[in-house]
């Protein structure tokens, strides 16, 4: 990834109001992009898209439309209104326990908001390269130990799962029959998906997810209560997918269809780790007596083992994953209890994504080191 690429870059974001997509924005800004966010209202509150007071600012310096993706006539017009060359489509149904309680929303959202999505790219000449966010439990999941590829079968037992293992087949779809490779030079769109692991960092308070809930009940010196502490995810930072996300839009936009497929970009195997470390790790960082207990409630299904082989993206892509696990949960640790004792959220975040690029050697070729828009 090169960020000298997003300088006065034109990005269409969907999503950009919750946590993944605040953490975007507030970073292709920083490197000078021009960014027009599509969503709904943040979904929590609080909400990182405020404390990072990317309202005022996208506002002022570029767009942040409020709408519902299953309006696929406010999404096309917004489209085609800022003439994008990168899209990132990142809103979605993200919850799996919610996807139980609302099936038809979720499916709404995450299979016909992608359909609408790729729609409107059909109509808008100016777009280049598309970025389709998906999930890891996009596949069709087995319970068993070795890592998915890229080529595995897409499935889903629950709604959320089997709804992402539909927007990969649609974003397939729709790549085969408008974006075809051996028409490129016609069309000149080069589509992709993108599947992560369970991504974690700072600013995110979304109900039922592990890691704020996990962050509320220590703030309140209450103990956390965790249902599967075995079960195993693959957990990374949330700069970690981003990256890929930049560094496969960067590719589309200069190689074109070569790069025009699904990728996936999870953590070092050894980062897939059961429910219990994590917590334990958080609860010993956390420190003040923070303690976890188990639930005896009802469960739905869930599942107990996920890892993601994220080789091809190391290969062609030449991603990695920067910081380990036990990293990751210093540096979320840090946000949080920055953000509990009153400090400036919006320098804590821009310092860890100045450390996670410099680590990756990007800070030379970029404009982080002072980010005078971003920062004060």
């Amino acid at each position: 990834m090169d960020p000298s690429f997003w300088s006065s870059r034109r990005v269409f974001l969907t999503g950009h109001t919750g946590f993944k997509g605040s953490w975007l924005a507030f970073w292709l800004l920083s490197m000078g992009a021009e960014v027009c966010g599509y969503a709904l209202d943040p979904p929590t509150d609080p909400s990182l898209f405020h404390l990072l007071e990317l309202d005022g600012q996208l506002q002022s310096i570029c767009k942040d439309i409020r709408g519902d993706i299953r309006d696929m006539a406010a999404l096309e017009s917004a489209m085609r209104g800022f003439a994008p060359e990168v899209v990132i489509h990142m809103a979605a149904q993200p919850l799996v326990r919610l996807s139980y309680q609302n099936p038809v929303e979720t499916y709404a959202v995450n299979v016909l908001g992608t359909v609408h999505l790729l729609d409107a790219v059909r109509r808008t000449p100016s777009v280049r390269a598309v970025v389709v966010v998906t999930s890891d439990k996009c596949y069709e999941n087995q319970e068993w130990h070795k890592p998915y590829r890229e080529d595995e079968p897409m499935g889903g037992h629950d709604p959320y799962s089997s709804s992402k293992g539909c927007a990969e087949l649609v974003t397939a779809a729709y790549r085969s029959s408008f974006f075809a490779t051996e028409q490129y030079m016609q069309h000149q769109v080069a589509v992709a998906s993108a599947r992560a692991g369970n991504v974690i960092g700072g600013g995110d308070w979304a109900l039922d997810r592990l890691v704020p809930d996990i962050m509320r009940a220590f703030s309140a010196s209450e103990p956390v209560v965790i249902r599967n502490p075995e079960a195993v995810r693959p957990w990374q930072h949330v700069l970690e997918p981003l990256a890929g996300y930049l560094t496969l839009a960067e590719r589309l936009y200069t190689h074109g269809p070569a790069f025009a497929e699904g990728w996936n970009f999870g953590p070092d195997e050894s980062d897939a780790r059961p429910v219990r470390y994590l917590v334990s790790e958080l609860a010993r960082l956390w420190g003040d007596g923070s303690r976890w207990q188990c639930t005896e409630a009802e469960k739905v299904h869930e599942a107990n083992l996920l890892r993601l082989d994220s080789s091809k993206a190391r290969a062609q892509l030449d991603w990695s994953s920067q910081w380990s696990l036990d990293e990751t949960l210093v540096h979320t640790v840090e946000w949080y209890k920055g953000f509990y004792l009153g400090e400036d959220v919006r320098a804590i975040t821009l310092k860890q994504i100045q450390t996670y690029t410099r680590q990756s050697g990007l800070l030379r070729k970029s404009k982080l080191q002072s980010a005078p828009d971003v920062s004060r």
